[in-house]
């Protein structure tokens, strides 16, 4: 590939490298920087006698990826907020202690059902100076009014530390926020919150400005779901669309439109452009378009909440400007790196965000696919080749995106081509009404004419992307896919677009090579999975879950509303899909169990148990009302189960007698799910 003869893509390897590396190893900093100073300097050395010797110039290429790895751990340490002495994570010595904080407002995120929620920066401690981000849950059944961005709220509450899954194959959540180096959350009532001074600053001024403007919307003669995803399309806010609507743009594969991306920049990219062609093309005037340009693609990434899709799409769009601007031929692929390089030194933690990744995933194999798949059919009429380019444009960039994102999501959108060339020409539409309703929203309500075609124009999008969710039998669920089958099948991927750019015999062989090697790493998943026998006792909430697993044949051990709706049940499917099994049978729940020579015994709600009985393990479901002195006397199990199903001030006195009597306990509530 012509991409790695760039030099810039040798550093960028060498700087992802760092980054992966000191997420994989712990790494000290005063290793680090000497390293990195001690390397520049042997570079500097090895210029001076590359010319002379060929020893001297590997030496010379040898340091440059040293060196670009050394900055890419660096770029990490730097960037790793915990690390500083003053992060709230190093002075809270106790996190089940009441704490006092000064909270500084920074952003709004999607509410649950029971808490609004924002993320704020952690000023003072219980009266010390702090430092951090940290997530505010504030109660709904009392809000507090009049919450702004920038606002100083002194919260009083309990710092809980992000946590792992409580049960298997589920998305880790807290490792989620701490990639975007959130290692907490406070939950607080109304009662609990005072809202102090107002710090002004460019974010606080952008946020608020965008709220003005969803306000004035607000106001507006627009219906509040239609309102939501013009919120989302065009000012990247996605918190207020209901999960219907959001399902539904999965299931027909346009989830991508609501996240503000490529598609949109572009859109206001081209719009700048077309309001500035007033302005001559001399030097001083392609300078100041280009200066308006950058300024307002930056200013639309702040108002839209800088997401990773926005902050890459501006990125590139930027380097675009300045290479036309300069009057240079822009080669794209350099612009790609470079825009990726860019955001990686500011924000090295995007590297793990699931967006950042598909995005640019998505867009590299737009540009290198796309012109491929183009080729297969020439039409020379001008609209069946619009719609053409609709088709190869979705192909390349589903096929690139596509084991990355059943990797993650474990599904995959069937009619996704179809759903494109119905919305994307209707979008540009949208669009534009869309930027025209924003700009007026600035300064008063919209008016009712365009508020109604704006209304009417997303209502019909939401209508054809619920028609095409609609074909739910070609939305593929609960696919399995392994980290080394993900590896496998862009290897698959790569080799065979390669071949099929220069069509050779050995090109070929190497390509189907590549579909024996994923066909290998796929039996060995699956021989693990037949090798693996385990009995999980799940943390469900009110209900108890018990999964016995021989190779791939799962029995479920629960309730009757468990095992009906077996197929809706996250915690089930989540297993089932991440282990490469399937339910085989459903049973009640038993009071006796036999798992790899362990005896284990079900106490439930009814407390009715055999005192012959000498179990291994002895599990406490529905919280029955026990003497736990006595029980332990009578049975002397080696460890103690409870799962969710009980009431906590139960678990706390069942554990406070085992620990009196040396006995393990395990409350799946803190420790997570039970596995033997």
């Amino acid at each position: 590939m012509k991409i790695l003869q760039f030099p810039l893509a040798r550093i960028f390897i060498g700087f992802l490298f760092g980054i992966l590396l000191c997420r994989i190893v712990s790494l000290n900093p005063i290793f680090v920087f000497p390293s990195l100073a001690i390397s520049i300097v042997g570079l500097f050395i090895s210029s001076l006698y590359s010319q002379k010797k060929s020893f001297y110039n590997v030496l010379f290429g040898s340091f440059i990826f040293i060196i670009s790895t050394l900055v890419g751990i660096s770029t990490a340490l730097i960037h790793k907020e915990n690390a500083n002495p003053f992060h709230y994570t190093n002075q809270i010595t106790d996190f089940e202690k009441i704490h006092k904080l000064d909270l500084l407002l920074v952003a709004k995120l999607k509410s649950t059902k029971k808490n609004n929620r924002y993320v704020c920066l952690v000023k003072e401690l219980d009266g010390e100076r702090s430092y951090g981000k940290i997530i505010l849950n504030i109660a709904k059944e009392a809000t507090v009014k009049n919450l702004k961005i920038g606002n100083h709220l002194l919260v009083i509450g309990i710092v809980f530390k992000n946590k792992n899954p409580l049960n298997p194959n589920l998305f880790d959540y807290g490792n989620y926020l701490e990639n975007q180096e959130i290692y907490a959350q406070v939950y607080a009532k109304a009662n609990q919150i005072k809202i102090g001074n107002y710090e002004s600053s460019l974010w606080a001024s952008f946020s608020n400005f965008r709220e003005t403007i969803i306000s004035n919307l607000e106001h507006s003669a627009i219906s509040k779901e239609e309102l939501n995803v013009l919120n989302a399309l065009i000012l990247g806010q996605q918190q207020d669309i209901s999960p219907e609507v959001l399902k539904d743009y999965q299931y027909a594969g346009a989830v991508h439109v609501l996240s503000v991306s490529g598609l949109h920049v572009g859109f206001i990219l081209l719009f700048i452009t077309f309001l500035l062609k007033p302005i001559s093309n001399s030097r001083k005037g392609s300078l100041l378009k280009l200066l308006i340009v950058v300024l307002s693609l930056w200013s639309f990434a702040i108002l839209a909440g800088l997401s990773p899709s926005i902050v890459r799409s501006v990125t590139m769009f930027s380097f675009l400007a300045i290479g036309i601007h300069l009057r240079r031929t822009v080669n794209i692929y350099h612009t790609l790196l470079v825009s990726m390089l860019l955001i990686l030194l500011f924000k090295p933690s995007f590297l793990f965000d699931v967006g950042f990744q598909l995005s640019y995933l998505a867009l590299f194999f737009i540009l290198w696919l796309q012109p491929i798949l183009s080729t297969i059919w020439q039409p020379k009429n001008k609209i069946i080749k619009y719609f053409w380019d609709i088709i190869t444009v979705s192909f390349a960039a589903q096929i690139g995106a596509m084991p990355l994102s059943i990797y993650y999501f474990h599904q995959f959108p069937g009619l996704f081509f179809v759903t494109n060339l119905l919305i994307l020409p209707l979008l540009g539409i949208i669009m534009a009404v869309g930027v025209l309703s924003i700009l007026i929203a600035i300064f008063h309500t919209v008016p009712e004419f365009i508020a109604k075609s704006i209304e009417f124009l997303i209502a019909f999008l939401n209508g054809i992307i619920h028609w095409v969710a609609s074909f739910d039998v070609f939305v593929f669920k609960d696919i399995s896919l392994s980290t080394g089958m993900l590896w496998g099948s862009y290897l698959v991927i790569l080799l065979f677009i390669l071949w099929i750019k220069t069509p050779t015999f050995r090109r070929l062989t190497i390509a189907c090579t590549s579909i024996l090697l994923f066909q290998i790493i796929f039996i060995i998943q699956k021989k693990e999975t037949q090798n693996n026998d385990e009995l999980i006792i799940f943390n469900c909430k009110k209900n108890t879950i018990i999964t016995e697993r021989i190779g791939n044949a799962v029995t479920l051990y629960s309730n009757d509303s468990i095992r009906e709706n077996l197929n809706s049940n996250l915690l089930i499917q989540s297993y089932l899909v991440g282990n490469f099994c399937e339910a085989k049978a459903k049973k009640p729940l038993e009071n006796l169990l036999y798992f790899k020579h362990q005896k284990m015994l079900i106490i439930d709600s009814s407390c009715i148990y055999r005192k012959e009985i000498h179990p291994d393990v002895l599990v406490i479901i529905q919280s029955p009302k026990l003497n736990m002195e006595r029980l332990l006397k009578t049975y002397k199990p080696k460890e103690i189960v409870v799962d969710g199903s009980n009431f906590k001030s139960y678990i706390r006195l069942w554990e406070a007698t085992c620990r009196k009597e040396k006995i393990p306990f395990h409350n799946t509530n803190e420790k997570g799910f039970y596995k033997i």
